[in-house]
């Protein structure tokens, strides 16, 4: 006869692993299904996320939204022609950070091997959800990481406080580039500046077929 369990012998209950977005979508965080990931989501979280955790000059902090379509400009300033599907990867390279924020370098490599694999999970389905490959060619991803530092030195000299010596050892001096003035806005303006650049670029990449 099968015995029954005790409320002490119970299975614990599972925590919770998934987040309700605004569109409605549930996200599970640990294994991200691209028909739960929204653009809107993502625009609405990177605009509100900022990037040097706040310590930034100004009244409104440098948001990753505001720096996703900076380092998609400066792809676009580096490769004239680029591909419009790449320019598109550019600008969701940090997407991500819509559920998991923004952690600067030193405390990801703290975390180790673990953080990176869960950031990859919900970078392929991102890619995945929007017809891009789940992990890019070794040039493709060079590209981005080259523009992805030139914008962490505009950042840290412009913003951060960082001096240019600093920066330059830390991230490296940009070349072939010409200087780019930040300025920070606001939560809203971050929002639509970034979802008007996903549009334009989805549009060019569906007309290329893809």
């Amino acid at each position: 006869m099968a015995r029954k369990l005790s409320k002490t012998s119970r299975p614990p209950k599972q925590p919770r692993a998934w987040q309700r977005m605004l569109s409605g979508r549930r996200l599970d965080l640990l294994d991200p299904s691209p028909f739960d990931v929204e653009i809107e989501d993502i625009a609405h979280g990177l605009a509100r996320v900022a990037r040097w955790n706040g310590q930034t000059i100004g009244a409104q902090p440098f948001s990753v939204a505001e720096h996703s379509v900076l380092v998609e400009e400066i792809c676009h300033r580096l490769r004239p022609g680029w591909p419009a599907r790449w320019r598109l990867t550019a600008l969701l390279h940090d997407a991500p950070e819509y559920v998991i924020g923004d952690m600067i370098s030193p405390f990801k490599a703290a975390l180790g091997i673990d953080y990176k694999s869960f950031e990859h999970k919900l970078e392929s389905a991102i890619h995945l959800r929007f017809g891009l490959p789940p992990s890019l060619p070794q040039n493709v991803a060079t590209l981005i990481k080259r523009a992805d530092r030139i914008s962490a030195f505009l950042e840290a000299t412009q913003l951060a406080g960082f001096s240019d010596a600093e920066a330059a050892e830390i991230f490296g001096r940009p070349r072939g580039i010409s200087p780019i003035k930040l300025k920070p806005l606001s939560p809203t303006a971050a929002q639509d500046l970034f979802l008007k650049r996903f549009r334009q670029l989805l549009k060019t990449f569906e007309g290329d077929g893809r």
